[in-house]
């Protein structure tokens, strides 16, 4: 199923990012790629640490990829976690889910997280063709057995309208949201992250009002119904 606009369309996709632990898929699926989508230069990383260094290094370089394909299930990241990081750090580079956990419940999550896609890992060619031309359309993609579940759905659960939200901020603003919950105040959040204790307060105002909660105990209260139990099934998040 392809859903309404979510992004200005974009004609083509010649660079891309694989974030996979699995050597042997990645190299499968940069073959994939290369096959169906057009794209003439992969690059990989293991761990979504790796994925922001690049990331990072390519912004500097001036030669960032055109889209990013994550896998959800990497070591150093937990549920939704590595998703919403990437979003923070390339807030206008599309980035395509490809899991072997398709339930509905993990799609709708991957999309309110702010995916532009969502591919199990299982699909032939012709679905990922579908899904990098849509989403090369400016289009969100799931797979159409998954979408017409979404689309029977009773509206959001409280985790899902707590990851709608928490995908609204910035990357800095998540990394003051992270030492909130962490129980640190103002000042030493600026002392931690070098900034005036001003801007952390201007930052908090605006976690607040995007997060729609008036104190920082409710804030920390939202991330951690986006966090407690996670979208993903416990036995394969503990893999």
């Amino acid at each position: 199923m392809i859903h309404a606009p979510n992004s200005a369309p974009r004609t083509e996709f010649r660079a891309a990012l694989i974030v996979e632990d699995h050597p042997l898929f990645c190299d499968a699926l940069a073959m994939t790629l290369q096959a169906v989508a057009g794209i003439e230069t992969v690059a990989h990383a293991d761990r979504l640490a790796a994925a922001l260094e690049q990331l990072e290094a390519a912004e500097a370089a001036g030669g960032r990829p055109d889209i990013i394909v994550l896998d959800l299930n990497l070591p150093d990241v937990n549920g939704l976690d590595g998703l919403m990081r990437l979003r923070q750090a390339a807030p206008d580079l599309p980035i395509v889910v490809v899991s072997s956990i398709d339930e509905p419940r993990v799609v709708r999550s991957a999309i309110l997280a702010g995916a532009a896609g969502f591919v199990p890992k299982h699909s032939r060619r012709e679905l990922f063709r579908a899904a990098f031309n849509a989403i090369a359309r400016g289009e969100i993609f799931v797979p159409d057995s998954t979408g017409d579940t979404l689309a029977e759905g009773n509206g959001l659960s409280p985790q899902d309208e707590a990851i709608r939200r928490l995908s609204q901020l910035t990357r800095q603003q998540a990394n003051i949201l992270e030492q909130i919950c962490a129980g640190k105040m103002n000042k030493q959040i600026a002392f931690d992250l070098s900034i005036a204790e001003t801007t952390v307060k201007a930052h908090v105002t605006a976690i607040m009002r995007k997060l729609g909660v008036y104190s920082r105990t409710q804030a920390v209260l939202l991330a951690r119904e986006a966090q407690a139990t996670g979208p993903l099934p416990e036995s394969w998040r503990s893999r």
